[in-house]
């Protein structure tokens, strides 16, 4: 009796590129998920490299710490209020690459590829307008790359710069917060000086005249408003 020769069933390829008509290449689907994957999980330090959230999160820190309410409200509340507002604010911004990346790709209209490659220009005119020119001429000058044409500037030399404009801008606006609360804390400290009372915290006795002051002028709303005015975003929020 022969014994009957049972073939493997063959695999899928792990990594293959495919060309079309026009010369484009794509890559197969196992590697499109791949890389998917890989992408997610850069995920939060995209959202705080490449959008609003940095220059929020930073301002609503220090908008905390000049009220002086320690933990109030959490990191967990600022963190989500900063979450929900860079929505907002990228709204145009992510619809634009819903419309010119995402939505074609899932049509099957253009490749993997050029979707990324499309998607991520409105990414890149967003920071661009964002980032200060010094900033942006410091790292092209130590990555040497010219600024002749700013649509040529890699990502590798836009995203430090954007940072650094965006953490640059949050402490100028922690500033001009700073000023009303601390005009607070003084004016209680001498008080408290005069009357003989230096055993009494002014914290204790400011914190309520600060959180009365806040609400008074409607705090949040003009924050949260300042904020996401300060942004020039293509198309508007």
């Amino acid at each position: 009796m022969v014994p009957a020769v049972t073939w493997a069933m063959p695999g899928i390829p792990a990594f293959t590129v495919e060309t079309d008509a026009t010369g484009n290449q794509d890559y197969t689907l196992t590697m499109q998920i791949l890389l998917l994957m890989t992408g997610l999980t850069l995920l939060p330090a995209a959202l705080i490299a490449m959008t609003s959230f940095l220059r929020i999160i930073v301002v609503l820190a220090l908008l905390r710490q000049a009220l002086g309410t320690m933990q109030t409200p959490s990191t967990k509340v600022l963190i989500a209020l900063a979450m929900f507002l860079t929505l907002f604010i990228m709204s145009p911004v992510l619809d634009k690459v819903y419309d010119t990346a995402v939505a074609p790709y899932l049509d099957e209209q253009i490749q993997f590829k050029e979707a990324v490659e499309v998607g991520s220009k409105p990414m890149y005119q967003f920071m661009l307008q964002q980032t200060r020119e010094d900033d942006l001429g410091m790292f092209a000058e130590m990555a040497g790359v010219t600024l002749e044409d700013p649509q040529s500037i890699p990502f590798k030399v836009l995203i430090p710069a954007f940072m650094t404009s965006e953490l640059k801008t949050a402490f100028q606006i922690g500033f001009m917060l700073f000023i009303p609360f601390l005009i607070i804390d003084l004016v209680v400290a001498s008080l408290l000086m005069s009357m003989g009372m230096m055993m009494l915290s002014p914290m204790i006795i400011s914190l309520p005249f600060k959180l009365m002051l806040f609400v008074l002028i409607d705090g949040w709303v003009l924050v949260v408003g300042t904020l996401a005015n300060s942004f020039v975003v293509p198309g508007g929020i």
